[in-house]
C-alpha cells in the first residue's frame, strides 16, 4: 500500500482497531481536523506521545490506529465532543508541523491481522472476556467477535488497567496469539491483586 499523509493526534491514549474512543476538541487547528475530516468522511491518525527530557517537548511512537469518526455533539460547556472508532494500525514513517500546530505524518497502512479462533489453551481467558463485557456493556452482542483472536485480544488490551506502554505493545504485536500470550500474566496479575 502507498504511504499517506493524514493528521495525526498526539494522545497519552491509546485506540486499539474495533475500539471507541470519545475525544474533546477545543483546540482551533483540531476543530478545523474534525471538521475537514467530517466533511470529506476521511480518517485521523491517533499515536501515544512519549514524554522526553527536553520540556515542553513530545514525540510519539512509530504505531497508531486510524480513527474515524462516528458520532460527535456540542457539550453545555461548548466543547465539541467526538466518537471514534479505530480502523487500520498504521506505521509513522515521519511527521511535520503545520502553522498552525497541526501534526501531519506520512504514514503506512498495516495490513489487518488475520481472523481465526484462539487455540483452546485460550478458553479460559475468552471466557472471562465474555464475563467482564456482560458486566461492563461495552460492546453490543452483534460487535463482539469470540471466535476472533484479533478482537479479543484487542479487547483486554483495551479494558485492562495496564501501563500505558504495555497497551501500547500490545498495539505493537502484528500477531494475536503473541498478543494474548503477553496478556495472560497480567491477566493472573490483576486477578490475584484483586482477590487479595
Amino acid at each position: 500500500m502507498s504511504d499517506l499523509s493524514i493528521p495525526i493526534f498526539t494522545l497519552r491514549a491509546i485506540l486499539f482497531p474495533g475500539s471507541k474512543l470519545p475525544l474533546r476538541i477545543f483546540e482551533p487547528r483540531y476543530l478545523d481536523m474534525v471538521s475537514s475530516c467530517m466533511r470529506s468522511n476521511k480518517e485521523f491518525g491517533i499515536a501515544l506521545s512519549r514524554k522526553v527530557s527536553q520540556p515542553g517537548m513530545l514525540e510519539t511512537y512509530a504505531t497508531g490506529t486510524l480513527a474515524k469518526i462516528i458520532d460527535w455533539n456540542q457539550g453545555n460547556d461548548g466543547l465539541l465532543g467526538i466518537t471514534t472508532l479505530g480502523t487500520n494500525k498504521f506505521e509513522l514513517l515521519s511527521m511535520s508541523k503545520q502553522e498552525d500546530g497541526l501534526n501531519i505524518g506520512e504514514i503506512k497502512i498495516i495490513e489487518r491481522e488475520e481472523d481465526f479462533k484462539a487455540p483452546q489453551n485460550f478458553d479460559k481467558m475468552i471466557g472471562l472476556l465474555e464475563a467482564i463485557l456482560e458486566d461492563i456493556d461495552l460492546y453490543q452482542d452483534s460487535d463482539k467477535f469470540f471466535e476472533s483472536a484479533s478482537w479479543v485480544s484487542f479487547r483486554f488490551a483495551e479494558i485492562l488497567p495496564l501501563k500505558i506502554e504495555d497497551k501500547q505493545k500490545c498495539l505493537e504485536f502484528d500477531d494475536p496469539i503473541l498478543r494474548l500470550n503477553f496478556l495472560e500474566p497480567l491477566i493472573k496479575l490483576i486477578r490475584e491483586n484483586s482477590q487479595q
